[in-house]
């Protein structure tokens, strides 16, 4: 029989220990908790494994790799997006349609019987066995009752109080035959106690519960993650403890170097080649890691200790987590319930108080006392600004207080009585952050334009009127429950980088200027914005042509902002027009890719079902615009920015058009063709505006649907590029098929590879040095050029660990091809 774990989850609740690290990698006494579950299945006999991985998968393949070190046999099913728990096995059919299989997590700590466990199943002839164990407190697990002959009669997942019927939960182990994969579809999000196994029991079909006897615990939250650290050197789970054991419950791993006048009272474990010096005492329950340091005088008790942790003298930890490569300087103090993650510099003399979490890549300065939570995890640099400013899980990351204290910290950086243009889409959250912004500006001498809930590219237009910069609070795009606060100049474009780092610096003083009684800003709410928008917009565009086209657009404004502003601007265009999903929806703020490819779908249909010209769709905030042709078609973005582009260059014929290094080479033979010019930029969008700022641009865009029309706007304006495209195709009299056929197809493919932060530039440095003597453009990232032409770009990611590449060659396998061998050199240069 075959086994599955289940390796994918990104362990949210666990940051920010999982911020760089994914669960199934978190060591439980210097053990990751998944080679815990290989070990457990290996007694069983279930030494052929599937795993499924999706969250920094490379990491988890990295470690394990075929799983020989163990004795196993290792494969590994990737999931491009998260399926949920029963599609995530799904994803591995193809490995397990040929016999009953057991399904595991790989963050679950336990010892059960799995050998039992499988011969219940056979013997009850079940088409799925649920392993249940009995808990004391069953609020976050699904709990489950089944009849006398063991067959399961209730499910309920995440009960209240007011719902819990049974302390027997759902421990997530599964045995199954592989006839359950014929009740789900393949990548679609399905869950296995939520879908599955209720559609299962009202057919009838077998499901069984098997009641375990022995250890398990869900490593789901910091209280049971150091809560199975303590269970294992309590010997309460049958795992096996790398080391020797010195004297009872006292653990020492092999190069260990324990000082004899090191006070030792166990149970307590100590990694290998570790160093603890004279005085040094150590209580129950401490973990200490490999090549950790804890120099003399230092006290730990109940501490978790991950790799290569430096512990200075005198320092305390108590009931605490410390991350990998951590420095802990002398007589520090971390209390009960702490964390602190990865790559951390702790101060000496500093103090963290209990259930403060500091996340990676943090300096907590010498002698500080540190009260609230250090976030900011995603982001490797000091800083906190990222591809869409500052940015944030809301209320968790990023909070009202946050918000206020970079409010009182951009208003610092202008000068008292300045104006400031504040600006929020359509979801509560970024009303509710707005509101805090503003207070904080009026508090610091900073009179405030609010105009309330705008298009992105409105309150850039109306931030450059008169403004010293503005502000703009919008959802994250593609994940509902985060926020950007964005942050403007007095053009109304993203601020450099010297502004940045100089916000920066104001916040991280926490020198904010207050305003005298006399002297708290006024705020008032500008009248007649879109009217003032749509004007300035048709009279720098170039609309001749479109009155007398005939033509007929369909417009999907998603929901958003966008469709604010589309009644004056249809309307003054003149032009036919069909307008969808105008209205606001604030629980739905952004939109998933799934769901964004479902409504341009749609839109195809109402194109082609209305004859049209062609369709457009805005993103929710009015900055992006995806195109449909005329047969309802969708024109993927990368090809749009190639439309856009030929309509552009053969009116113009000359000038210079902004592009980044990523966008495929055909661009050039485009812009060629008709006589313009490629500028290549960085992909930072503020590096596209001063392009697009420049005499002589006529055109940029990013392939991602951001277009950029430099005779009304140096940014991403969707209306702006809406309009320009209506003007073009009336001129041109060509439909967008027969421009899209004419321009050659394009070969890029991109990957994305996990990379932590401490190897980042040795993998560029190991990125040049492999590429030898071909061209090499350094515009941004390191961009190859292979002598036939095909190149390859890689790019480390600015915000997250992660580095990208990107590859074109004259066919997709050739692109492949290149991608496959530069992938290699990353990975190579990380381990």
């Amino acid at each position: 029989m075959k086994a599955v774990v289940m390796a994918g989850g990104e362990g949210t609740r666990l940051r920010p220990m999982t911020s760089s690290m994914p669960k199934p990698l978190l060591p439980v006494v210097n053990r990751p908790i998944m080679e815990h579950v290989l070990r457990l299945l290996k007694r069983h006999g279930l030494s052929e494994t599937v795993v499924t991985v999706q969250f920094l998968a490379s990491l988890v393949k990295n470690y394990f790799g075929d799983g020989e070190e163990l004795g196993m046999e290792l494969t590994y099913a990737n999931e491009e997006k998260p399926l949920g728990t029963a599609g995530s096995v799904k994803n591995a059919e193809e490995a397990l349609k040929d016999d009953a299989f057991l399904v595991i997590s790989g963050d679950a700590l336990t010892d059960f019987d799995l050998t039992d466990l499988i011969r219940f199943h056979k013997e009850k002839g079940a088409l799925v066995t649920v392993c249940l164990t009995r808990v004391p407190n069953p609020l976050e697990f699904g709990i489950t009752i089944v009849d006398e002959a063991g067959k399961v009669e209730r499910f309920l997942e995440k009960p209240t109080w007011g719902q819990v019927f049974s302390d027997t939960v759902n421990t997530g182990i599964y045995v199954m035959e592989p006839e359950v994969f014929d009740y789900f579809e393949p990548d679609v999000p399905v869950d296995w106690s939520g879908d599955v196994f209720p559609q299962l029991m009202k057919e009838g079909k077998p499901i069984y519960g098997y009641i375990a006897e022995g250890y398990w615990e869900d490593v789901g939250t910091h209280e049971s993650y150091v809560k199975a650290q303590a269970d294992v050197l309590e010997g309460k789970v049958d795992v096996e403890i790398d080391g020797f054991e010195i004297s009872p419950g006292v653990w020492v791993a092999e190069g260990a170097e324990v000082h004899s006048d090191a006070v030792l009272r166990g149970p307590l474990y100590i990694g290998d080649y570790a160093k603890i010096e004279a005085g040094v005492e150590l209580r129950e329950h401490t973990v200490v890691g490999s090549n950790v340091v804890v120099k003399s005088g230092a006290f730990l008790h109940r501490a978790v200790v991950h790799d290569n942790v430096y512990i200075g003298q005198q320092s305390n930890l108590r009931g605490c987590v410390i991350g990998k490569n951590t420095d802990i300087m002398r007589a520090s103090r971390i209390e009960d319930g702490a964390v602190i993650g990865d790559e951390c510099l702790i101060g000496e003399e500093s103090i963290v108080q209990g259930n403060v979490r500091v996340y990676p890549f943090k300096t907590i300065e010498a002698g500080a006392f540190v009260n609230t939570s250090v976030i900011w995890e995603s982001r490797g640099q000091a800083h906190l600004f990222g591809a869409r400013g500052v940015s944030g899980i809301l209320n968790v990351e990023i909070t009202p207080e946050l918000a206020v204290r970079l409010a009182g910290a951009y208003a610092t950086t202008l000068k008292k009585g300045s104006t400031v243009t504040t600006a929020r889409d359509h979801s509560r959250g970024a009303r509710a952050l707005k509101r805090a912004v503003i207070s904080a500006l009026q508090a610091s001498a900073i009179d405030v334009r609010d105009l309330e809930n705008v298009p992105l590219p409105v309150a850039r237009q109306q931030t450059a009127r008169g403004s010293a910069g503005g502000i703009m609070i919008r959802t994250t795009p593609g994940v509902p429950d985060s926020v950007d606060i964005m942050f403007f100049d007095e053009r109304g474009a993203d601020l450099s980088q010297a502004k940045q780092r100089k916000l920066d610096r104001v916040f991280a003083r926490q020198e904010y200027r207050r305003a005298f009684p006399g002297e708290i800003g006024d705020l008032i709410f500008p009248a007649s914005v879109f009217d003032s928008y749509t004007g300035s917009l048709l009279r720098a565009v170039d609309t001749t042509g479109i009155g007398e086209s005939g033509l007929k657009v369909v417009v999907d404004a998603s929901n958003g902002s966008a469709g604010l502003v589309l009644p004056s601007l249809l309307g003054r265009l003149g032009v036919d027009s069909l307008t969808i999903n105008p209205g606001l929806h604030e629980s739905r703020p952004t939109e998933t890719a799934d769901a964004r490819r479902a409504g341009l779908v749609r839109l195809g249909e109402i194109v082609a079902s209305a004859r049209a010209a062609f369709g457009v769709r805005f993103d929710p905030v009015g900055e992006r615009l995806s195109l449909v042709d005329e047969r309802g078609r969708i024109i993927e973005d990368d090809r749009a920015l190639l439309v856009m582009l030929d309509l552009v260059a053969a009116e113009r014929r000359a000038g210079r058009v902004a592009l980044p290094v990523t966008t495929t080479r055909i661009a050039e033979q485009v812009a060629a063709y008709h006589g313009t010019q490629v500028e290549w930029t960085t992909t930072s969008p503020d590096d596209m505006t001063r392009v697009g700022r420049a005499d002589g641009t006529v055109f940029g865009g990013d392939g991602m649907g951001g277009f950029i029309i430099p005779e009304f706007s140096s940014v991403f304006d969707g209306a702006a590029a809406f309009v320009r495209l209506i003007g073009l195709v009336a001129r041109t009299q060509l439909t967008l098929s027969q421009i899209d056929a004419r321009i050659p197809r394009a070969h890029v493919q991109r990957r994305d590879l996990a990379t932590p932060w401490a190897v980042k530039g040795l993998v560029m440095r190991h990125v040049v040095e492999a590429a030898g003597d071909r061209d090499v453009d350094t515009t941004d990232g390191v961009r190859i050029v292979e002598a036939d032409g095909r190149w390859v770009l890689v790019l480390p990611d600015p915000a997250e660990a992660v580095t990208h590449l990107w590859a074109e060659g004259p066919d997709d396998a050739s692109a492949q091809q290149l991608l496959d061998e530069w992938s290699a050199v990353v990975d190579s240069a990380g381990r």
